[in-house]
């Protein structure tokens, strides 16, 4: 390993459940190099239980006492810098992330950048929820303010003005640019890999990951990777959370690379970028599905092929609230139409937050069958929870012949 065994303390989780064998863990610890304590090794371990609370004062000790035993100082006469620990897009609040600040003090209202987001520090929420001002080295706080979802283990900083802060993520925009290396000239999706493995020309399958939390991302990613059949090994190129962005698709593009999405939409935009650029989105909502499709399609064992087919989007400009129906969208149509009884998904911030059917469909005060792009309509899709500028996208599932 690189990481010095000095700087690990091992948090051994979930200790409460019945059969936890410590003897076990260690031995597994140890198969990776890390020697603890409790074997005659030098890293310090801690079992510890979230539900009932056992071991963790002592291993808030633990990390006091190591702190003090390595001398970690930091310096809080200076800008805030600390890396991301989670992100994500939260209701009414956009994109949040964890920052765990290392070096300095981070302020309400300093230009912020981490990644290839940027943003001003608009509000700062400590570990029990109660808004903050400021905060100091080692302190944990939920930053809002940037201008999309920052990546996990993405390094933060304060910077002096928004100027700096947006040279800082175009230069790593551009540094990511440069690490793109175009494949062949064959369009890669689940449907001809299996042929392509057959002549020999595919030996790493890459993708491009996202989903709708890092939780989520994490495991789908690692899962992904670990799959290896015919000699093929699958390769996550990127990984990020939030919806499929523009930058997504001219990875994939240039390293001839598939696009897997899990509770994130493209918007009708991006889809027709990736039809311009050749790149193939596929959508999940559950994760062993994602990866039997990939081991399947390798193999040549893949399902018959179900398409969906977008018959048209609309966006929330108004809530009606009606006794005994609940609430009702008022809609414009942007594209395609909008068909009553159809399958409908709701999509806030390029997430999917709700997937049913167009329960009713009217204009003005009588029910329609079908509204097209560029009329308003209400929908009632029995779901409460609409805010205005959501988008309602309607869809069907259509079988398509496979490749031969």
């Amino acid at each position: 390993s690189d990481v010095c065994s000095s700087d690990l303390i091992v948090a051994i989780t979930k200790c409460d459940k019945t059969g936890v064998r410590l003897e076990k863990i260690y031995e597994e610890l140890g198969a990776n190099g890390l020697i603890v304590e409790a074997w005659g090794g030098s890293i310090p371990s801690q079992p510890v239980s979230g539900i009932t609370g056992d071991g963790i004062e002592d291993l808030l000790e633990l990390i006091h006492l190591q702190a003090q035993l390595m001398e970690l100082k930091a310096n809080p006469d200076r800008a805030g810098v600390g890396v991301i620990v989670e992100a994500g897009m939260q209701k009414g609040r956009g994109a949040v992330a964890t920052v765990l600040v290392q070096k300095g003090i981070v302020r309400v209202g300093d230009p912020m950048v981490a990644g290839g987001a940027l943003g001003r520090v608009r509000s700062m929420t400590n570990e029990n929820g109660k808004l903050v001002k400021e905060a100091g080295p080692s302190v944990p706080v939920e930053i809002t303010g940037f201008s999309e979802v920052p990546q996990y283990a993405d390094r933060f900083f304060v910077t002096a003005n928004d100027r700096i802060s947006r040279t800082y993520a175009e230069q790593r925009g551009q540094r990511l640019k440069d690490q793109k290396v175009r494949g062949g000239d064959k369009v890669v999706n689940l449907e001809s890999l299996f042929a392509r493995v057959e002549e020999g020309k595919l030996k790493e399958l890459k993708l491009v990951v996202k989903a709708d939390v890092h939780g989520s991302l994490i495991a789908l990613s690692e899962s992904l990777e670990k799959i290896h059949e015919e000699d093929v090994r699958v390769k996550v190129i990127h990984s990020g959370v939030g919806a499929v962005s523009e930058g997504d698709i001219m990875l994939a593009s240039a390293a001839e690379a598939m696009i897997i999405c899990f509770h994130v939409r493209a918007d009708s935009k991006i889809q027709r970028l990736a039809e311009e650029e050749s790149v193939q989105i596929y959508t999940y909502k559950i994760i062993y599905q994602a990866i039997e499709d990939i081991q399947k399609a390798i193999t040549g064992m893949l399902d018959p092929k179900f398409k969906e087919v977008v018959l048209g989007r609309a966006t929330i400009r108004e809530i009606f609230s009606i006794s005994k129906i609940g609430k009702i969208a008022g809609c414009f149509v942007n594209s395609g139409k909008i068909v009553r009884g159809r399958s409908a998904r709701i999509i806030r911030d390029g997430v999917e937050i709700y997937d049913g059917k167009v329960e009713n469909l009217n204009r003005f005060k009588d029910t329609v069958t079908e509204v097209l792009s560029g009329f308003e309509c209400g929908i009632n899709l029995s779901y409460n929870d609409v805010k205005v500028a959501d988008v309602v996208e309607v869809y069907e599932m259509e079988e398509v012949a496979r490749d031969a």
